[in-house]
C-alpha cells in the first residue's frame, strides 16, 4: 500500500515541482554544484540546456535527471565548450591525453581500443573483455578538457568459453533488493541478453543492465525494459 502511495504522488507532480527536483538533483552531485544547467519540465520529458567545459559534466547531468521519480525521457541539449581563455587543444592533443589516460587506468587494455578524434568528438572503438573495462575507458575520457563528445562504439568480446545461463541472469536480478525482478522477463541467445518487461525508475532499468553485463562470457546487454510509474 505504501509503494502505491508513493507512486500516486510521482502521477501526480507538476511541471514546476519535477523542473525543482530535476535541478536539486543535479545540484546535489559533486560535479556538477557550481555548473550553469537549465531545466524545463513538460508532462514528464525534461529538457536540459547551458554550457559545460567537459563531457563528464553533460553525462552527468542526464543521468542525475534520469534517477528522478516522475522523469519519463530526457532531452540532452547541454554544449560543452571550454569556459577559460585558453588556447583550443588541437584533435592531434586531445588524442595523446586520451591514449594517456586510457593508459595510466590498470583497468582498461588500452593496447586493445582505437581512438578517432575529429573536431573534439572522440570515438573510441576496439574489442575488451567486460563491459566494466568499457564503462572505464568512457569514464577516463570524458573527465578530460577538450572532449565536445564522445561515442564508445567498444565491442565486448570475452575470452571465457562459458556459456551464459538464462537461469544464472535471473537469480542474479533476484538477489537485488531495487529491482522486482517478477517483472522482468529474460532471454539469451548466443551468449546475448534481453530484458524486457516493466520497471518503475531509470535507476531499477540501468541497475538491471549492470547486473546482467556481469555474467561472465556475455557479449551484448539488450534493455527493452520500459519505465512505468503507473
Amino acid at each position: 500500500m505504501e509503494s502505491n502511495s508513493q507512486l500516486k504522488k510521482v502521477i501526480m507532480k507538476t511541471n514546476e515541482m519535477l523542473q525543482k527536483d530535476v535541478q536539486d538533483a543535479i545540484k546535489w552531485e559533486p560535479l556538477l554544484n557550481a555548473a550553469e544547467i537549465g531545466v524545463i519540465a513538460k508532462d514528464g520529458v525534461i529538457t536540459l540546456t547551458g554550457t559545460v567545459d567537459i563531457w563528464a559534466k553533460k553525462s552527468e547531468a542526464e543521468d542525475a535527471a534520469k534517477k528522478v521519480a516522475g522523469v519519463k525521457a530526457v532531452v540532452e541539449e547541454i554544449k560543452v565548450q571550454s569556459l577559460c581563455n585558453c588556447t583550443k587543444k588541437s584533435d592531434e592533443q586531445i588524442a595523446t591525453e586520451v591514449l594517456n589516460a586510457l593508459k595510466s587506468n590498470w583497468e582498461i587494455a588500452s593496447d586493445k581500443i582505437q581512438i578517432k578524434v575529429e573536431d573534439g568528438w572522440v570515438t573510441l572503438s576496439g574489442e575488451l573483455d567486460w563491459n566494466h573495462q568499457k564503462e572505464a575507458a568512457r569514464t577516463a575520457t570524458a573527465n578530460l578538457t577538450g572532449v565536445k563528445w564522445l561515442t564508445n562504439n567498444i565491442t565486448i568480446k570475452s575470452e571465457t568459453t562459458a556459456r551464459v545461463e538464462k537461469e544464472d541472469v535471473q537469480n542474479a536480478l533476484k538477489r537485488n533488493w531495487t529491482l522486482e525482478d517478477k517483472n522482468i522477463r529474460v532471454s539469451v541467445l548466443n551468449n546475448a541478453v534481453t530484458l524486457n518487461g516493466t520497471v518503475h525508475s531509470w535507476f531499477q532499468k540501468d541497475e538491471a543492465s549492470r547486473i546482467a553485463w556481469n555474467a561472465p562470457g556475455i557479449t551484448n546487454v539488450d534493455n527493452q525494459l520500459t519505465v512505468d510509474f503507473l
